[in-house]
C-alpha cells in the first residue's frame, strides 16, 4: 500500500511551482519585494480556503468513483482535474465577465489584467444568480442522499430516519427545495426575486438533467459491458462529478475575490488547493477509507446541505467564507470522531 506522503508528491510540486509563480506575479504587478511577499501569502491563503471548502467534495467524489470502472476513474482524476482547475478556476470567472459586461473573451482577459477592480465588481454583481443556482443544485445533491430508501446507516439518527421516511414520497426532495426557494423569494427584495427564482430553477433542472443523463449513459455502458461481467458507471458518473465540482467551486471562486482581484493569482491559489483535493480523493478510493469510517460520508453530505443553505443566505447577507469552511470541517470532524468511536465499540464486542 502506498504511504500517505506518496499521495502528496504532485500537490507539493504544484505548490512549490505555484507559490514561486505567485511571487513572480507580485513582483511584476507591484514592482516591489513587498508585493511579491503579499502575492505569496495570498496564494497560500487561497489554497487553504479551497482545501477547507472542498474536503466534503473529495469525500463525495470518492464515493462515486468507487462505483466507476478503473478507466473512468483514471479519466476523472486526469481530465477531471484539468477541467476543475482550468475550467472552473479560470474560464468560469472569465465567462461571468463575458456575459455580464457583454465583451469578448480576449477583452475579459485584458480587463482582468489591466482593471482588476472593475473585473471584481462584475464578478460580485453576478453573485446572486450563482448563489441561487449553486444552492439549489447542492441542496438536491444532499437531500438525494438523505432521502435514499436504500440507505441503511444513519449518523444523526432521528433526523436521518425522518428524512428517509419522507423520501418514500416520489419527488419529495424537489418539493422541499422548491419550498425553500419560495421562502427566500418572499424574503428577498422585489428587484432580486425574478433572477433568484430563475437561477434556482435552473439549478434544479440541471440536477435533474445530469441525474437522468447519468442513468441513461450508465445503463448503456452497463449493457455494453455485460458480456465482460461488469456493472459499473462510467460517462454518466463522470458528468455528474464534473457538474458537482463546478457547484462546489462557486463559493471558493467568489470568496477568492474578497482576498484579491487578480484573476491569475486566484487561479494559482485555487489550483494548488484543487490538487490537494484530488490527492485526498485518490487516497480515499485506494485505501477504502469511506468503508472504514462509516459516518464520514454522512458528515460530508450534512456539510453540503449546510453549504447550500449558506449559498441561499448569501443572496441577502454577507457570510465570510471562513464560516462555510469551519462548519463543513466541524461536521466532517464530528463524523470522523463518531466513526472511530463506533469502530472501537464494535471491535471490543467482536473480541468479547
Amino acid at each position: 500500500m502506498r504511504s500517505s506522503l506518496s499521495y502528496l508528491r504532485w500537490p507539493l510540486i504544484v505548490t512549490v511551482v505555484g507559490i514561486a509563480l505567485a511571487a513572480w506575479l507580485g513582483l511584476r504587478f507591484t514592482g516591489s519585494t513587498t508585493g511579491a511577499v503579499s502575492f505569496f501569502m495570498i496564494a497560500l491563503v487561497l489554497a487553504i480556503l479551497e482545501i477547507s471548502l472542498s474536503f466534503d467534495n473529495a469525500i463525495v467524489n470518492a464515493n462515486k468513483l468507487k462505483e466507476m470502472t478503473p478507466k473512468w476513474q483514471r479519466r476523472f482524476l486526469t481530465w477531471g482535474i484539468l477541467i476543475a482547475v482550468f475550467g472552473m478556476r479560470i474560464i468560469f470567472p472569465l465567462l461571468i465577465v463575458v456575459i455580464a459586461a457583454h465583451v469578448g473573451p480576449l477583452a475579459a482577459i485584458r480587463l482582468a489584467a489591466t482593471d482588476p477592480e472593475e473585473y471584481s465588481r462584475l464578478i460580485h454583481e453576478a453573485h446572486l444568480p450563482i448563489a441561487a443556482f449553486g444552492g439549489a443544485f447542492l441542496m438536491l445533491v444532499a437531500l438525494s442522499f438523505f432521502f435514499d430508501q436504500s440507505k441503511d446507516v444513519d449518523w444523526i439518527g432521528k433526523i436521518e430516519r425522518a428524512l428517509r421516511r419522507a423520501g418514500s414520497v416520489r419527488g419529495m426532495e424537489v418539493g422541499f427545495v422548491l419550498v425553500i426557494i419560495l421562502l427566500f423569494v418572499w424574503l428577498l427584495p422585489v428587484r432580486d426575486e425574478q433572477i433568484f427564482m430563475y437561477s434556482a430553477m435552473w439549478g434544479i433542472v440541471t440536477f435533474l438533467a445530469v441525474d437522468a443523463l447519468g442513468h441513461v449513459l450508465d445503463r448503456w455502458g452497463q449493457a455494453q459491458d455485460a458480456a465482460r461481467g461488469t456493472a459499473q458507471v462510467g460517462l454518466g458518473g463522470f458528468l455528474y462529478l464534473e457538474v458537482l465540482d463546478a457547484s462546489f467551486s462557486f463559493d471558493g471562486v467568489i470568496g477568492a475575490f474578497a482576498l484579491t482581484q487578480n484573476l491569475f493569482l486566484i487561479a494559482i491559489g485555487l489550483g494548488i488547493g484543487a490538487m490537494y483535493v484530488r490527492s485526498m480523493t485518490v487516497m480515499l478510493v485506494e485505501r477504502g477509507t469511506l468503508a472504514e469510517f462509516r459516518y464520514l460520508e454522512h458528515g460530508a453530505f450534512w456539510s453540503i446541505l449546510i453549504l447550500s443553505i449558506i449559498m441561499f443566505g448569501q443572496t441577502m447577507w454577507h457570510l465570510p467564507e471562513v464560516v462555510t469552511g469551519m462548519l463543513g470541517a466541524i461536521f466532517i470532524g464530528a463524523a470522523f470522531v463518531n466513526s472511530v468511536m463506533w469502530n472501537r465499540r464494535h471491535k471490543g464486542h467482536a473480541q468479547g
